[in-house]
């Protein structure tokens, strides 16, 4: 044997900005990070050529966290390590201790940004039936592709001012530019193209200027993509088609305010938004920022209550688009698919009466699914 033919192929190494936030996020960011490490540790973190990976990481506090620590949400430190990673995992940020604060102090002003200042315009929330379907329903198997660093949340001016006599009035600006919308809608034929080959852009043509471009280009951007048929719908019908038919939808491209209200409404289509993750992408020159869809959820944080499903399901993300480790996702995934199918369930998952098991536990029988070890029958905790 050479000493060519004999050498060790050389070790990928990755760094990880790891954000756990607020209330529940350091629970099920926790949970992640067991995953992360039991695919390190057995030497299943590989690439698709099967070399190995390395994953170093470090933990940052953003949001109300990092108010409490430094006095800003987003702070210098965190926004270096995160500039400075190769992927970006996010918890959850906000809650009612923070909500008295002014709007620009607030913690959910950090998350936006940090979305902003990342240059991540492409926010991919995909919608699965983890669970069994009910008797006679199609499976859900759909993807909303949401432009994220533009639209209402970002739009000047924006601001609150007091009238002669005294009544208060507020306002937001909603706007997009061509190139905005060319670059998002370019992301969502592409993703349609590797699915069924269809997309609906959702929009408000009939009222809002903003959507009459936004329609526009769309159909501008459609001629690059032949082979995907593209329908426009308001965003009012496609809601109800959303509940009523959600099996004839495959991608969904639409903007800030739309996407963000469209993917709750997905998550209760699917049982919770406990199973929905999400990966925030830009034009590649940066890192990715990964999150579960679900909120900070303050009511249930630190009584290991939280569905971790949705983190690991990020995590999944995570490797498949910015680190482009597709079998480890697949690998993620299909544990997270096991664990469903043998029946654990966190408490948002269970039907009334059925056995629940908690943050921790759930995270554990991931783990176990990953590394072969099975899951036994679910039962209730103690």
């Amino acid at each position: 044997m050479t000493r060519a033919a004999g050498r060790r192929p050389p070790v990928r190494r990755y760094h990880l900005a790891v954000l756990p936030g607020d209330g529940i996020g350091p629970e099920v960011t926790a949970q992640a990070l067991a995953v992360l490490q039991a695919l390190q540790r057995h030497q299943l973190l590989r690439d698709d050529a099967g070399n190995p990976v390395q994953v170093t990481l470090a933990i940052h506090p953003v949001g109300g966290a990092a108010i409490d620590l430094t006095g800003m949400p987003l702070p210098p430190a965190t926004w270096e390590a995160c500039r400075g990673a190769d992927a970006v995992l996010l918890g959850a940020v906000g809650g009612p201790t923070w909500e008295d604060l002014p709007p620009e102090q607030r913690p959910e002003r950090g998350l936006l940004e940090l979305r902003r200042r990342l240059g991540v315009f492409a926010n991919l929330r995909p919608v699965r039936q983890w669970l069994p379907p009910a008797r006679g329903q199609a499976p859900i198997d759909l993807l909303i592709v949401r432009e994220l660093t533009g639209g209402i949340y970002f739009g000047q001016p924006r601001g609150m001012e007091t009238l002669a006599g005294g009544e208060r009035r507020a306002y937001d600006t909603m706007a997009y530019t061509e190139r905005e919308i060319t670059r998002v809608a370019r992301v969502g034929f592409q993703q349609a193209r590797q699915r069924r080959q269809r997309l609906v852009s959702v929009d408000k043509a009939n009222v809002l200027a903003t959507s009459r471009l936004w329609r526009q280009v769309v159909q501008d951007v459609a001629a690059e993509f032949p082979e995907v048929l593209l329908e426009h719908q308001l965003v009012d019908s496609f809601a109800l088609r959303l509940v009523r038919d959600p099996g004839t939808v495959d991608v969904v491209l639409t903007g800030n305010l739309f996407g963000d209200i469209l993917s709750d409404l997905a998550g209760g289509l699917v049982g919770t938004l406990g199973l929905l993750p999400s990966a925030s992408l830009g034009n590649g020159s940066g890192p990715g920022l990964f999150e579960p869809v679900h909120g900070s959820a303050p009511t249930i944080a630190g009584r290991n209550q939280a569905n971790p499903v949705g983190m690991i399901l990020s995590l999944a993300l995570l490797c498949r688009y910015g680190l482009g480790l597709t079998k480890v996702a697949t690998l993620i995934e299909s544990a997270v698919a096991a664990v469903l199918a043998a029946g654990w369930r966190t408490a948002d998952l269970a039907a009334p009466g059925e056995p629940t098991v908690g943050t921790q536990e759930m995270g554990a029988h991931i783990v176990a699914a990953l590394l072969g070890a099975g899951s036994q029958t679910p039962r209730a905790n103690k």
